[in-house]
């Protein structure tokens, strides 16, 4: 039998997001706790350990999603009888306070700066006026929230500064270790020459930048950028596919943990070229890591917080996000060095090994659960 019963809510995020289930469900589950996931989906099935309940949502229908679908993932949790319930995105507030007045214990994990992010997003749902209404809702939401919930789980340092000190733990998204390490990898001076970006793709992330550098390096055919993962706004994807400058560009979809580890294993580079925008500054985006843990050197923007990660650990390039021919320069100095852009890699595996990965997070998750629960 488990001491505890603990669940996951979220009703944003698909039921394998690497946060919330292979990294903080399987941790607890292997910390001992019984752990339910409930998440959009169909049906019920258990996986490693952890269980899954899916809710009929989708997570693309805002309105219905967060208003509807919140009545449907309370009416879920409130079966599963929890002794502990942890939730991912803010429009579930008003269902943690909800359960914190019913005597459960509550837990807001805090993924970004979400007032930032919706002032800042790309071609954002939500004209200007009401977009800074919702982003200064957020905020007061959140405000209130902590009043009620027991804890909150930051992603960042920056993120949880913007809450009560006394009430934070930060589980930093670092890589799990080893996982993105393919056994297959092919040496690093035989490599085609690809650069990857792996992640949500928007202009902000500097989608058309990435573009823009590969165009000015026409004069190397074999040079391509290979794009995972999934376009925001959607309809970004059908203008930047069609567009005319895709040469030497590949978009290969949402690709699952042993695809994309399977693409940077036979990479040259890989890209993190977010825009200065002040979500993104103080941000420790899960992708760096993931690129210096499987062992390529990283092209990255050149942000303070980045310049003490790759800097300090030579692994990698820093570059101005916004200038394209700095980024073609920057590819084409770690295709022209293969020795130093190999060492750079290496440096960065050592890191993640010795620093950046997921097993002192996971001690932090453990710890705070352990004090709320056998308080």
């Amino acid at each position: 039998m488990f001491p505890f019963k603990v669940a996951h809510l979220t009703t944003v995020h698909a039921a394998g997001d690497v946060r919330i289930f292979r990294k903080e469900c399987r941790s607890l589950a292997e910390g001992g706790y019984e752990v339910v996931l409930i998440a959009p989906g169909q049906g019920t099935r258990v996986e490693e350990g952890v269980k899954i309940r899916g809710v009929p949502l989708d997570p693309a229908r805002r309105v219905k999603r967060m208003t509807v679908g919140l009545g449907t993932i309370l009416a879920a949790a409130l079966r599963e009888g929890a002794d502990l319930y942890h939730f991912h995105d803010p429009e579930l507030i008003p269902v943690g306070i909800f359960l914190k007045i019913r005597g459960k214990k509550v837990i807001y994990d805090v993924h970004e700066d979400y007032g930032a992010s919706i002032l800042e997003a790309d071609r954002d749902w939500l004209p200007d006026f009401w977009r800074r209404l919702f982003a200064r809702g957020v905020r007061l939401a959140e405000r209130v929230g902590m009043t009620f919930f027991d804890a909150a789980v930051a992603a960042t340092p920056a993120i949880g500064d913007l809450f009560p000190a006394a009430k934070v733990a930060v589980a930093r998204n670092y890589p799990l270790a080893g996982e993105l390490s393919a056994t297959g990898s092919v040496p690093y001076q035989r490599r085609p020459y690809h650069v990857v970006y792996a992640g949500g793709i928007s202009e902000s992330r500097g989608i058309r930048e990435m573009i823009g550098a590969m165009a000015l390096m026409r004069g190397r055919p074999e040079a391509t950028l290979l794009l995972a993962g999934e376009f925001s706004p959607p309809e970004l994807e059908g203008e930047v596919l069609s567009g005319a400058d895709m040469t030497g560009v590949r978009y290969l979809g949402l690709l699952s943990r042993e695809e994309l580890a399977a693409v940077l294993g036979n990479s040259r580079a890989g890209l993190v070229l977010f825009h200065p925008l002040k979500n993104h500054v103080a941000a420790q985006p899960n992708k760096l890591f993931e690129y210096m843990s499987a062992g390529i050197p990283v092209i990255a923007s050149d942000f303070p917080l980045w310049r003490e990660i790759v800097v300090k650990n030579g692994a990698g390039l820093l570059v101005d996000p916004k200038d394209v021919r700095a980024i073609a320069e920057a590819i084409g100095w770690l295709f022209d060095h293969p020795e130093e852009a190999r060492r750079m890699g290496e440096n960065g595996k050592e890191a993640v090994e010795k620093t950046y990965n997921w097993s002192k997070e996971e001690e932090t998750l453990l710890g705070l659960y352990g004090d709320l629960l056998q308080a």
